[in-house]
Order: C-alpha cells, then sequence, then structure tokens
C-alpha cells in the first residue's frame, strides 16, 4: 500500500504520520517586529477529515487556549487518521494586548473573509481563511463570554446542517444552540465554503477556568472519534444536551446597581424575577423579569449597567425541555468537577 502523502502548509511539507510546527508570517509591528500564525499540525498515517480547530479569534478568550495547549499533548500521528491543524491564537495582535480587539479596534471576527490588500483584520482574517479554511473539511472554532460576561458551556451552530449536528451532539456539554451566521465571521465564510462548523462557548474572557476547559478538552476528542479520526473509548456522561432554536438577551431597562437572583444554568419561567435594578441613592429598585421561559446562557458580571446592557441571555425551550434542564446541568456539574482530563 503507498505511504499517503504529506500535507503542505504554507510550503511545509508534513510527512504522514508526524507532528510538526508550522509559523506561517502574518504581518509586521510598527516596531519591525515580525508576528507569526503558529499551527500545530499532526499529519495522520490513514486518510481521514482535515480538522481545523481554532482558538482566541478574540484575543483574550484564553480558555480555548488551554483547550488547545492539553489537546497538542494527548494527540499522536501515528495513530490519526486525517489530518489536524490546531491554531491556539489566531489574533496574536488581541492576545498580546489582552483584548478582544485588533490594534485599530477591529474585531476580527467580522473580517472573513478579509483581503489580502485591506486593514489589519482584513488581512489577518484572508491569511487564516486561504492557508487554513480552504484546507479543512471541519472546524471547531473555541471562544468564551465577551469581556465581564459569561458563558454556559454551549454549542452554536447551524442545526440543519446534519454533519455539524452530529459534531455538536458528540461535543455533549448542556446545550446547544441554533444560531444564524453573522456577516463577516469565521463561522459564516467557512459554511459558504460548505465547510462544517461548530463553536464552543464556554466560560469568561481573561480567565482559565477548569470546569469550561474540561468539557471542551472532551469534547474536541469526542468530535473526533465521531469523525473516526481517533479510536478511543468514549468516556460516557450522565445527560445529553438541550436543544434551542432561539435565544434573547434581557436589557437593562434602569440604570443603576444589578442585583441577580439567578446563575448560569438556572430555569427560568416567563415572568420570574431575574434580578433587580437598584438606585445607588435607595429611591428605585425595579425588578428584571424574564420574558421568555428557557435557561440562562450567559450573564453580565458587572453589578452595575446602565439602560438597555444586555444582562441575561436565555435560551428558549418548551415546558416539557425545561423541566429536564436542572437535572442535565447538575449532571454536568458533577461530571466535569471529578473528571481528570
Amino acid at each position: 500500500m503507498a505511504r499517503r502523502a504529506p500535507f503542505v502548509l504554507a510550503d511545509v511539507s508534513v510527512p504522514a504520520g508526524t507532528q510538526k510546527s508550522v509559523k506561517i508570517p502574518a504581518v509586521r509591528l510598527y516596531t519591525d517586529t515580525p508576528m507569526d500564525l503558529h499551527v500545530e499540525v499532526f499529519h495522520g498515517t490513514k486518510d481521514g477529515p482535515v480538522l481545523l480547530i481554532c482558538a482566541a479569534v478574540h484575543g483574550d478568550e484564553l480558555n480555548g487556549i488551554d483547550i488547545c495547549r492539553r489537546l497538542i499533548k494527548k494527540l499522536n500521528p501515528k495513530r490519526l487518521e486525517g489530518t489536524v491543524m490546531i491554531v491556539p491564537i489566531v489574533n496574536v495582535f488581541g492576545f498580546i494586548h489582552q483584548t478582544r480587539y485588533l490594534p485599530d479596534r477591529r474585531d476580527l471576527n467580522r473580517c472573513f473573509p478579509g483581503s489580502e490588500r485591506g486593514a489589519l483584520g482584513s488581512r489577518l482574517a484572508w491569511l487564516v481563511y486561504t492557508e487554513l479554511m480552504t484546507k479543512a473539511t471541519h472546524i471547531i472554532d473555541l471562544h468564551t463570554g465577551a469581556i465581564h460576561r459569561t458563558n454556559l458551556p454551549q454549542i452554536r451552530c447551524n442545526i440543519t446542517d446534519p454533519v455539524a449536528l452530529k459534531m455538536a451532539e458528540a461535543f455533549n456539554v448542556p446545550v446547544i444552540l441554533h444560531a444564524k451566521e453573522r456577516e463577516g465571521t469565521l463561522r459564516a465564510e467557512a459554511n459558504a465554503l460548505g465547510i462544517s462548523v461548530i463553536v464552543y462557548e464556554a466560560g469568561e474572557a481573561l480567565r482559565l477556568e477548569s470546569r469550561p476547559i474540561k468539557a471542551g478538552l472532551l469534547g474536541v476528542l469526542n468530535v473526533m472519534k465521531e469523525l473516526g479520526m481517533v479510536q478511543r473509548r468514549g468516556i460516557r456522561t450522565s445527560f445529553k444536551p438541550l436543544m434551542a432554536n432561539n435565544s434573547q438577551w434581557v436589557r437593562n431597562e434602569n440604570d443603576g446597581l444589578i442585583t441577580n437572583k439567578v446563575k448560569l444554568g438556572s430555569q427560568v419561567h416567563k415572568g420570574d424575577i431575574l434580578g433587580y435594578s437598584c438606585s445607588p441613592h435607595g429611591d428605585m429598585e425595579q425588578p428584571i423579569r424574564s420574558p421568555i421561559e428557557g435557561l440562562v446562557i450567559g450573564m453580565s458580571k458587572i453589578p452595575i449597567a446602565n439602560e438597555g446592557e444586555a444582562l441575561f441571555h436565555i435560551a428558549k425551550f418548551s415546558d416539557e425541555d425545561i423541566l429536564e434542564a436542572g437535572d442535565i446541568i447538575d449532571a454536568f456539574i458533577e461530571d466535569y468537577s471529578k473528571r481528570q482530563i
């Protein structure tokens, strides 16, 4: 049998059954310091999918970086079918400055597919698009909540894509959310190429959090098993994810101090009090109520808010599903509190 052909990335040849670190020149800073996109490539001995796993498209989202770091230590190219490209830090500029954005304040995840001769964000997006995304058959994009927001571990994807749905179910975190594509995002452009993508959201920016990292690492390995890339014993969990077709952010109707009455994973019914918006002078206390039946999957972490600021993100579920939600969240917490991965 003929040996599998090497995988070529940025003119670097990776032979079958080997691992290589590939540094793709990105841009130079105004100090003439070069900035590279660091890609860890695992090229298996047998044909199979080409899976791109990337983190820190927003530079301050650190949980995904640690998931990639741990995954790199676990993979063995000699026991791999297909090819894995791991990019722990996509937005190297934001990571250096501990910020979500690029130096020009653009959001990289609104710049895809980008342009070779555009602004900084557009150029970096074009590099990721042409060098990595076009070579992939499947993508896992790792995220957290934005600064001062936290997310319950969840998968966002297009559930009408059967391959993406299978990946989402295999990842196995409490919630799968059918999320509309936003123009300029990595996911939207990958889907336009016919590539199935799932986005993992868990935790908050500028933090390393044990449970979201464990769940993310196991989730990626579960997806690789589902795709036939690794042969490993399935790690069972005692829950199945809930699926939501839509979600809604609840915003503050009054500026003031915010006192929360719910937490991530709380079940809420329409009209339930989520918290109170309170005047710092003690003469006003307005309840913040849930407009829908569902599960709290995201929250602001700042106890002060101006009028109109988003405070609670609620995934909408049916009455039947919401009855199971508490047990699913409890099982998830129990599973990952003690699990060593």
